[in-house]
């Protein structure tokens, strides 16, 4: 009996670990839009171009001194995996690379020339988007509170964009590209998450390339705005994407889901407090009717979360 109760404390404390990754990831894109407004003047594709070449680069050259053996293991790994099975793993990692590309991309432009609100909906309505995926295409199963759920943040969308069509469809394009990169990131195992990620940079600047070859813009020549793209590059990319990706180990993917509802909190917060952001009276009720549907959606994940622990 002893020994069994050492095992479940030691398999909590291991699990431990996978959850605050999980719930560390959002805090920190929380934070994202101060510094992405700290470089409104430039163009948004100027600021992605060059927070990918500088994220890709410092990854890579850590992999390559430090982590070489790491490397070569997988490498070894996808060596020895069937035809059919290099061929998922080559597609799926392409498409993760372009999904992220285009999160992005519309996140940097969003932040800069719609709102930070509309950053911040679209990382509630993330998780919200997979399931109806799953459901429509997929025909995967859902319950009859969980297409309640589904319904409500339906009708939440249709009152915000009554009154901000634009904002509206830039949430769902930010929120959907990431939903689709992580359901991506939780079929692919078997490789080290840091190789995984750092080939994902390297496919990323090899989609910038042609775009700096054929619209080439000046080198910016001011240290504050390579402060801010080498901050961006590493606190909030190589960290965060690291850390979900680590969770997902060991965490399901919905269970990440909820934790992603930590980012746009944060961000909303921000955008009314620090941003001074004016929110319509409208938003007040469209939003209360979204976060019943989150509650609704993921009561019986945030009630398992809730009574893990909990002693018998």
């Amino acid at each position: 009996m002893e020994r069994l109760t050492e095992d479940r404390s030691k398999d909590s404390e291991s699990r431990g670990k996978y959850f605050l990754a999980a719930f560390l990831a959002p805090v920190i894109w929380g934070f994202m839009s101060v510094p992405v407004r700290l470089v409104k003047a430039w163009p948004a594709e100027d600021i992605l171009f060059y927070r990918i070449l500088v994220a890709a680069g410092i990854l890579w050259s850590f992999i390559l001194v430090f982590r070489k053996r790491k490397l070569q293991q997988d490498y070894s790994h996808f060596r020895t995996l069937k035809r059919v099975e290099k061929k998922k793993v080559i597609y799926l990692t392409l498409l993760a690379s372009l999904l992220i590309f285009g999160n992005w991309y519309t996140y940097i432009y969003c932040i800069n020339n719609v709102s930070v609100q509309a950053g911040a909906f679209a990382y509630i309505l993330c998780p919200l988007i997979t399931t109806a995926t799953g459901y429509f295409l997929l025909k995967e199963d859902l319950s009859t509170i969980k297409k309640i759920a589904l319904f409500l943040a339906f009708c939440s969308v249709i009152m915000l964009a009554t009154g901000s069509l634009t904002e509206v469809l830039w949430s769902i394009a930010i929120g959907g590209l990431y939903a689709f990169y992580l359901v991506i990131q939780r079929v692919v195992q078997g490789f080290d998450k840091l190789n995984v990620l750092a080939i994902q940079m390297a496919l990323c600047t090899l989609i910038i390339i042609p775009s700096i070859w054929t619209d080439p813009h000046p080198i910016p020549d001011t240290s504050s705005f390579w402060l801010v793209i080498v901050t961006i590059a590493v606190a909030f990319t190589i960290i965060p994407l690291l850390f979900s990706m680590y969770a997902l180990k060991k965490i399901s993917s919905s269970t990440l889901g909820v934790m992603l509802y930590v980012n746009p909190i944060i961000a909303f917060i921000l955008a009314v407090t620090y941003f001074q952001e004016s929110i319509d009276p409208y938003k007040f009720w469209a939003y209360g009717l979204l976060v019943i549907a989150v509650l609704l959606f993921n009561s019986k994940i945030i009630k398992k979360l809730i009574t893990r622990d909990t002693p018998s």
